[in-house]
């Protein structure tokens, strides 16, 4: 890896802080992509009785991994493009109260207690009807307005690769039964590879979906589109949605569909054709329904050929959400080194169980009863392409 002398050192120093929890910027020497790292005065703040802390995990190939306990974000992922350069890979904002703002776009956030959309924030449970949050105009979306999204969790860094967060949520938050204990496991590997474990327990049956919000530009955080990416995704099926991005309850086959993406396709390719699907989430925000969800064969590829970063997905989930970035503004100037973040200028490739399950039947189940333990995990593995 041909990482620059100074670039090593301004890291070396910035994990010396972090480690103090001193309040110093550390800057990163700048390169092709402009790499920032960041303020940690910023997220260190107390809300909810809590400390907030930035930490980070690093590996032998100097990719380092940056998270926040507040809604257990990934704030920072950097690894080396084709010729070696650092470059940050996944979108965040530059503090702890970016995050809190109304209508913030769920950067990098672990999702709970249900990921994705419930149908009129409703459903029945045992012969009970629960009524959730509304956050989605008439449905519920990422758990509502009281999701994990939200939450300052218990961090405790095992070593330099590996960070654990635990969160109890209380039966009745946010209109979920249940007391829920969720445990995530970040790992940063020797090989690249970003993997989160997530495990939870309940005293009473409820349901749970966890995932996690990452919005990725491989051209580099602050590039302004991922419409020149290629994509790959191993389904044959998906679940369109009516014009609230509900499932309708359908699965079908995206075979003569701009949905097809089981041969890497150019994400801006198809999509501003006239599909009513591309038109109800303004491009692309469906779940796709996996060939395979063994965690050992990738669901899902993407290629930036601007940098040569390849990144391939793995899960035991059955359905992944592919998300263009459709709802981003560019508004705002709180993205990492004061980056606005654009329309399309990333993508989401959320590991999930269907959305609005708990109202559809015919869709795997997102039940947890006492006695279980919900157990699942995606991995996100980079590479370089050096054509």
């Amino acid at each position: 890896m041909k990482f620059n002398l100074s670039v090593l050192a301004a890291v070396s120093l910035f994990f010396s802080c972090t480690t103090n929890q001193n309040n110093d910027r550390e800057i990163l020497s700048k390169n092709n992509n402009d790499v920032v790292l960041l303020d940690t005065s910023a997220y260190l703040i107390n809300t909810q009785g809590k400390e907030t802390k930035l930490f980070q995990l690093s590996n032998k190939n100097g990719a380092k991994l940056y998270i926040t306990n507040y809604g257990a974000r990934v704030v920072s992922l950097i690894v080396p493009n084709r010729d070696g350069i650092s470059t940050d890979v996944i979108l965040g904002y530059d503090s702890v109260q970016s995050n809190q703002k109304k209508g913030e776009p769920f950067f990098g956030a672990i999702i709970g207690r249900y990921g994705n959309r419930i149908a009129k924030g409703k459903f029945s449970l045992a012969g009970t009807t629960y009524q959730l949050q509304l956050n989605d105009g008439v449905n519920t979306l990422h758990g509502g307005t009281d999701g994990f999204y939200a939450k300052v969790w218990d961090a405790k860094q095992l070593d330099a690769q590996h960070l654990e967060m635990n969160y109890f949520s209380k039966d009745g938050e946010a209109g979920y039964p249940g007391n829920v204990n969720v445990k995530v496991l970040y790992t940063l590997t020797d090989d690249n590879s970003f993997k989160i474990d997530y495990s939870a327990t309940t005293d009473k049956e409820t349901i749970l979906n966890l995932t996690n919000h990452a919005y990725f530009n491989l051209n580099g955080e602050g590039n302004e589109t991922v419409l020149d990416h290629e994509l790959t995704i191993a389904a044959d099926g998906y679940t369109p949605v009516d014009d609230t991005l509900i499932p309708t309850g359908k699965i079908e086959p995206v075979k003569g569909t701009p949905f097809d993406f089981t041969k890497a396709k150019v994400i801006g390719k198809e999509i501003e054709t006239k599909n009513e699907q591309l038109t109800y989430g303004k491009g692309y925000d469906h779940n796709f329904v996996l060939n395979k969800n063994d965690g050992k064969s990738p669901v899902a590829i993407v290629k930036s050929p601007k940098t040569g970063i390849v990144m391939e997905v793995y899960t035991t989930e059955p359905g992944i959400q592919f998300y263009s970035g459709n709802f981003l503004t560019g508004t705002d100037k709180d993205g990492k080194g004061g980056k606005s973040y654009p329309f399309r200028s990333a993508f989401c490739l959320e590991t999930q169980h269907f959305p609005d399950s708990p109202n559809q039947p015919n869709f795997p189940s997102t039940v947890l009863k006492p006695g279980q333990t919900y157990s699942t995990t995606t991995t996100y593995k980079f590479l370089v392409d050096k054509k």
